[in-house]
């Protein structure tokens, strides 16, 4: 019994390692890009692209990269995603100009894109459904949250004591180690030899451009014009490709996301889920980001601490997943966090130009609260009665959903508040105080969407319904 409790605390530890690396990417470029545009010559409108060829290539590589895992093994693919993101990392570490570093920062985003369905789905089939997989979804979410307020922290100190390049190559190492340990301590998962081991060509390549084509839009609409025919143009081509992508998924008899795995309603009520929280908790690190430094004059690694105690209020919430799924079941427990995600929210709108770190602790440490609960808690659900040949496609779909929710719920918060503030209010504001003004409205749009969060959790995830023969998925059904 010790030996198997030692072999699956290690494969946590390596799994929990691989979402670190990924969450700190996340924020700790946003620290070292004032540094990356001087000494590399970016133009303000290209230093962007610095950002987006991350995020567009991760978004839409997701669901090929969820299904890949399935087909040809979690574990391999693992692998595979972890290679291709400590590789980008090294390139970008190395970069001589920017063209290099924005192909280094794609090449990441594709290891990203590989790498966290395969984690998740390594989670599913190395850990058994109940108390041992939420403990273990607990700590790999856990991670997730640690690394966001390290990145900001160690890019600062990286940033001012070693040059923006050691932010890259703060990867390899970790990405060596885990490629080391990682065949020793997970198992080999993929679809039977006895079941269908087929690629969707045309479904992949549909919703791999259709997405990269719709994050494209989502990226550029608040810098060129939601209407302008630069954004447009392939915003409409990305749906037109999804819509195709739907009636090749409908027509093929292998298709590369089956729609019946919408019916387990746990799994289509964590989607949407993902979707409401990436929407409102997902902005919380930009908003707080920008009150630390650019209202109150933080240096950057003194925002990275003032992150710290949201990070401990995560872990302490990732703690108690288990008990409250016991107690209040999966519609109690998202209700939960989001419900004190809604409560830090609003203790966050009254925040102060002339205010400090110790005004904005209460609100922090109940989102850290919420965000711990409904982010574990959300993949608990989209993984409950899940057939293990669907895991990746599944985790996948889910973290598409995050992509999606992160990147139009922060567009619909901005343009909500150029509309309520007008022209020379919003975030690109030089005032201090016009900048706070626009938090305001920020956070008080997380807290309406937090409780948006909180009727889909009430009605999404009845019991009674959820239970239901018609709520299972049938996976012999055509």
């Amino acid at each position: 019994m010790k030996t198997r409790y030692s072999f699956k605390s290690l494969a946590i530890f390596v799994l929990a390692i691989a979402q670190l690396m990924l969450a700190l990417d996340y924020t700790i470029i946003y620290v070292t890009l004032p540094s990356i545009g001087q000494d590399l010559h970016f133009t303000a409108s290209s230093l962007q692209w610095v950002v987006s060829a991350y995020s567009l290539i991760f978004g839409g590589f997701l669901l090929i990269g969820g299904r890949m895992s399935d087909v040809l093994g979690r574990r391999r693919m693992f692998m595979i995603a972890m290679a291709l993101f400590g590789l980008g990392s090294l390139a970008g570490g190395f970069a001589p100009n920017g063209m290099t570093l924005i192909l280094a920062r794609g090449l990441q985003g594709l290891g990203g894109a590989l790498l966290s369905p395969a984690t998740l789905s390594l989670i599913m089939s190395n850990f058994e459904e109940g108390p041992e997989r939420n403990r273990a979804l607990g700590i790999w979410s856990t991670m997730g949250g640690v690394g966001m307020s390290l990145g900001l922290l160690l890019g600062g100190f990286l940033t001012s004591y070693s040059g923006w390049a050691a932010t890259f190559y703060v990867n390899v190492p970790v990405a060596v180690i885990v490629l080391i340990l990682t065949p020793f301590v997970l198992a080999e998962s993929r679809i039977s030899s006895s079941q269908q081991r087929h690629f969707d060509l045309s479904g992949a390549i549909s919703v791999t451009a259709g997405m990269i084509l719709v994050v494209y839009y989502l990226i550029q609409g608040p810098e060129e014009g939601w209407t302008a025919a630069s954004t447009l143009i392939p915003g409409i081509a990305g749906v037109i490709l999804l819509v195709l992508f739907a009636i090749i998924e409908r027509r093929t008899a292998n298709p590369l996301m089956p729609f019946k795995l919408l019916k387990n309603r746990s799994f289509s009520g964590a989607v949407m889920t993902a979707v409401i929280f990436s929407a409102s908790f997902g902005s919380l690190y930009y908003f707080l980001t920008i009150y630390l430094q650019q209202v109150l004059h933080y240096t950057a690694i003194q925002s990275g601490l003032s992150f710290l105690p949201l990070t401990i209020s995560a872990f302490l919430g990732a703690k108690l997943v288990n008990r409250l799924l016991s107690v209040t079941g999966m519609a109690g427990t998202i209700g939960i966090g989001m419900a004190l995600g809604a409560a830090g929210f609003l203790l966050l709108m009254p925040i102060s130009a002339n205010g400090s770190f110790w005004g904005i602790m209460p609100g922090i440490i109940l989102a850290g609260l919420g965000q711990a609960i409904v982010f574990t808690t959300m993949f608990i659900a989209a993984g409950t009665g899940m057939e293990p040949a669907y895991q990746g496609v599944a985790s996948a779909l889910v973290s598409t959903g995050q992509q999606i929710g992160g990147s139009i719920g922060l567009a619909v918060i901005l343009a909500v508040i150029t509309a309520g503030l007008g022209p020379g209010h919003g975030m690109d504001a030089g005032s201090p105080a016009d900048l706070n003004h626009a938090l305001h409205w920020a956070f008080g749009m997380n807290m309406v969407l937090a409780l948006a969060g909180i009727v889909v959790s009430v009605v999404w995830f009845n019991k009674r319904r959820a239970s239901s023969p018609a709520a299972s998925i049938q996976m012999n059904e055509r």
